[in-house]
C-alpha cells in the first residue's frame, strides 16, 4: 500500500507525510550551529562544510547571520573565533554577560544564605555555571565542589520561589492577600494584609505587610515558608505616593525581622571594631567619644536590635530606649 512506512499526521482534514529539514536546510544548520555551540563545541567552518554539504563561504554567512541575531538580541552571547582551537565557539564573557569571578561570587553567596533545599540549590547553580565557558565553568565547579556537597537545606524543606512570584504579583497589583499563618510556637492565624515587600535575611524569604483593619501602624514580618493557603483577592488597596513602602529604609531599620514600633536606642561601646557596629546598624550616629569609648544611636523596629546588642557583651551598654 502506497505511503506505508511513512509516519503521517493530519492537518487540516488531509494527511501528510512528516518530513524532516535536510541538512542543506539554512534554518536546520542555524539550530544545530546555535545548540552546538551552546553545549561549549569548537566548530571549523570546513567540518561544517562536510557536514552540511554546503560551501565554506554558505557557513560563514551562516555565521554571520548567528552573530547578528545574538546582537540584535542584546544577548551577553558572542560567536568568536578562538585560534589556538581552530574554530568558533561562544564567548560568554562580554561586557554584558557575567564573569566567571562574578558567578563564583553568587554562587558562594547562594550556598552560604541556604534559603533553598538541596535539589533547588543545584538547579540554580547549573544555570549560572552555564552563564560561562566550559572551561571557566570546570574551574569555579572544582571550587564551590565541597560547599554544593555538603550543603545543609533550611529545615522547613520548602521551595518558596512559587510563592515569592505570586506575593511579588500582589505587591505590584497592591491586591488585598489572606493566608493561614503558623507561628514559631506553632498556634496557627487567618491573616489578612496589604503586601509592600519581600526581603530575606538569615536564611529565610519574608512578606511584609499592613493588616488589612489598619491595627497596627507598623509593617508586620511574615517568613514565607510558614504561609500556607495563599490567596491573592481581586481587591486592591492604595498607598499615597509620600506613604509607599520603602524596602531600603526598612532594611535599614530592623534586626533579626523582628517587627514592633521604631524605637530609637542610645548606647556605649567600648569595643575595636566600629566598623562592624556600622555595617551591622546602618542609622548608626556617632555622638561623642571620649576615651575609646564610643556614645551611639540607632533606630530600629520591634526588640531584634537589644538582642544583637546583648549578644556584644560588656562591650555595649545601652543607655536609653524611646519611641523613634
Amino acid at each position: 500500500m502506497a505511503g506505508m512506512g511513512k509516519t503521517l499526521f493530519r492537518q487540516g482534514g488531509q494527511h501528510h507525510a512528516k518530513r524532516y529539514a535536510p541538512p542543506d536546510n539554512r534554518s536546520y544548520r542555524l539550530l544545530d550551529l546555535y545548540k552546538r555551540l551552546q553545549q561549549g563545541e569548537v566548530l571549523s567552518k570546513r567540518e561544517l562544510a562536510d557536514k552540511y554539504r554546503v560551501s565554506e563561504k554558505t557557513v560563514q554567512r551562516d555565521i554571520e547571520g548567528l552573530r547578528e541575531y545574538l546582537a540584535g538580541e542584546q544577548s551577553y552571547l558572542e560567536v568568536v573565533y578562538d585560534k589556538e582551537a581552530g574554530g568558533y565557539r561562544i564567548s560568554r564573557e562580554s561586557a554584558e554577560g557575567l564573569q566567571p569571578e562574578e558567578v563564583f561570587a553568587v554562587c558562594k553567596i547562594l550556598l552560604e544564605s541556604r534559603p533553598f533545599p538541596k535539589t533547588v540549590m543545584q538547579q540554580l547553580l547549573r544555570k549560572f555555571l552555564s552563564q560561562v565557558s566550559r572551561e571557566k565553568r570546570d574551574v569555579v565547579e572544582k571550587l564551590i565542589a565541597q560547599e554544593t556537597h555538603h550543603y545543609t537545606e533550611p529545615q522547613h524543606g520548602r521551595d518558596v520561589i512559587p510563592e515569592l512570584w505570586r506575593l511579588a504579583a500582589a505587591i505590584r497589583e497592591q491586591r488585598i492577600t489572606s493566608f493561614s499563618y503558623t507561628r514559631l510556637d506553632g498556634v496557627c492565624h487567618e491573616r489578612v494584609v496589604k503586601p509592600v515587600a519581600i526581603l530575606f535575611s538569615e536564611f529565610y524569604f519574608y512578606l511584609i505587610a499592613y493588616y488589612e483593619d489598619d491595627s497596627a501602624d507598623y509593617p508586620i514580618v511574615f517568613r514565607i515558608d510558614r504561609m500556607e493557603k495563599i490567596c491573592v483577592k481581586k481587591e486592591h488597596f492604595s498607598v499615597p505616593y509620600r506613604d509607599r513602602f520603602k524596602e531600603g529604609e526598612f532594611r535599614k531599620r530592623i534586626q533579626f525581622m523582628y517587627a514592633g514600633e521604631l524605637r530609637r536606642i542610645t548606647f556605649t561601646y567600648s569595643g575595636c571594631s566600629l566598623e562592624a557596629i556600622r555595617d551591622r546598624l546602618p542609622t548608626l550616629r556617632v555622638l561623642k567619644e571620649e576615651a575609646g569609648v564610643y556614645t551611639l544611636s540607632a533606630e530600629s523596629y520591634g526588640k531584634g536590635i537589644e538582642m544583637w546588642l546583648r549578644t556584644q557583651g560588656e562591650e555595649v551598654q545601652v543607655l536609653e530606649v524611646c519611641k523613634g
